[in-house]
């Protein structure tokens, strides 16, 4: 049967597991965790991403995003691409490194978020690499040691998960701790590893309860939430395919976005290509990334070729030009003169 596509959604809780080909270690030692780590922090601050929890293991790591306006695919290509890139030099090496798909799970934030903290950041003592929650707490490749305060990692979003137990700071630590205490004992956790109808519902006797009562639920494995939670994202999704179809279909590229936006902007087309630090000319590249990555679905290797510019300077064009689009109501459809 053909995997389904993945569902990404601006805004959304995403749990992120990426594996080691043929289990194969993705990790070596503390410079190529330490690379990775610097990568990783790079693109998140860049991409406007928020990063609530990550974990690296030995041949997988785990992340759990919250992603702004650059989508999830976009940030995961430059993050593996990278690191494989960088392992096979450093390794002498040839081939894949990664299985050929990351899982991606689009989660119902108000229910999971702290219940994914808390399992991400418990695989170092479940997986035994850690013997105690003392340990964990000073561990360095996995986030939990920062929420602790044993390191200072500037691109996670340490603040947000505290405040999710307390306002003042040393209060929450202690709440969060004890959380993350109460989960060791519940050990592996199958339910928060993906959706489908027997997770969202909370297990066979719930989902046997359900039909008993002539209720069924929606469920899909790339989503983890509840019925309600699945049939709105699934919309979205539908919602979005059909826009990318509508756009193919009146025949807008990449060079068609170009042009439109600078004539929208009046600066000549010319101008958007290479460095030019000009304030209309950045205004033009910001919007020409944003939408080329939103409504394209074009990388930012992609674009960032195109204009000659580097692919971070293109990801943080794209992270500013939504950000402009929010503050000045700019309308792709109205750059363009489309009719969506």
């Amino acid at each position: 049967m053909p995997r389904k596509a993945r569902i990404d959604a601006s805004g959304c809780l995403h749990h992120i597991i990426a594996r080691g080909i043929d289990h194969q270690d993705l990790f070596n030692d503390e410079t190529d965790r330490e690379k990775f780590i610097d990568r990783l922090g790079t693109i998140v601050a860049e991409t406007n991403t928020i990063c609530y929890a990550w974990c690296l293991m030995p041949n997988h790591f785990h992340l759990l995003f919250k992603t702004g306006g650059i989508p999830i695919a976009t940030i995961m290509r430059r993050l593996l691409t990278g690191h494989a890139i960088y392992f096979n030099r450093r390794h002498h090496r040839n081939g894949h490194l990664f299985q050929n798909r990351y899982k991606s799970i689009l989660c119902q934030e108000d229910t999971y978020l702290k219940e994914l903290i808390r399992y991400i950041h418990l695989n170092p003592l479940r997986a035994r690499i850690v013997q105690t929650l003392k340990a964990l707490d000073s561990y360095r490749y996995s986030g939990h040691s920062t929420i602790m305060g044993r390191y200072k990692t500037t691109w996670q979003s340490t603040e947000e998960v505290l405040l999710l137990f307390a306002a003042r700071k040393s209060k929450a630590r202690q709440l969060y701790r004890r959380f993350i205490r109460g989960g060791i004992e519940l050990g592996q956790r199958p339910d928060l590893m993906g959706g489908g109808l027997v997770r969202s519902a909370g297990g066979w006797t719930a989902v046997k309860s359900l039909r008993k009562a002539g209720l069924f639920l929606k469920s899909d494995e790339r989503i983890l939430g509840d019925g309600d939670f699945v049939n709105t994202v699934l919309s979205l999704a539908n919602e979005q395919l059909d826009r990318k179809y509508a756009i193919t279909a009146k025949g807008i590229d990449f060079e068609s976005l170009i042009q439109g936006v600078t004539h929208f902007l009046s600066i000549p087309r010319d101008d958007v290509f290479g460095p030019s630090k000009k304030r209309d000319v950045v205004l033009a590249r910001n919007l020409i990334c944003y939408w080329g990555i939103s409504e394209l679905g074009l990388t930012a290797t992609h674009i960032s070729k195109d204009l000659g510019i580097s692919v971070s300077t293109a990801s943080t064009a794209a992270a500013r030009g939504r950000q402009l689009i929010s503050e000045k109501g700019f309308s792709f459809d109205q750059t363009m003169n489309m009719e969506i």
